[in-house]
């Protein structure tokens, strides 16, 4: 099990790769487009990422916000699936 940090720390980068897509997790939430759960298992198969420096520098990169997530993120079909729907 992972401990607290490690789940604090990529809770944010899951948070902060939304936001840099434009995506508002929150109302989705609210909205029913997203449950618990699906945010739950992002923020889980983010800290099986080898390399979330690489993440943490990207994300200070692209503070304009971004159309993509980076090759590497463990979650890119989830962003660009919910990114899609905030737009429709």
């Amino acid at each position: 099990m992972q401990n607290r940090s490690v789940m604090k720390r990529h809770a944010a980068l899951v948070d902060q790769m939304a936001e840099t897509l434009g995506i508002d997790l929150e109302e989705l939430t609210m909205r029913g487009g997203l449950g618990i759960d699906e945010i739950s298992d992002a923020v889980l198969s983010c800290t099986a990422c080898s390399n979330p420096e690489a993440c943490q520098s990207w994300l200070g990169e692209h503070k304009e916000g971004a159309e993509h997530t980076p090759d590497y993120c463990r979650n890119s079909e989830m962003f660009q699936r919910l990114r899609k729907a905030g737009t429709d």
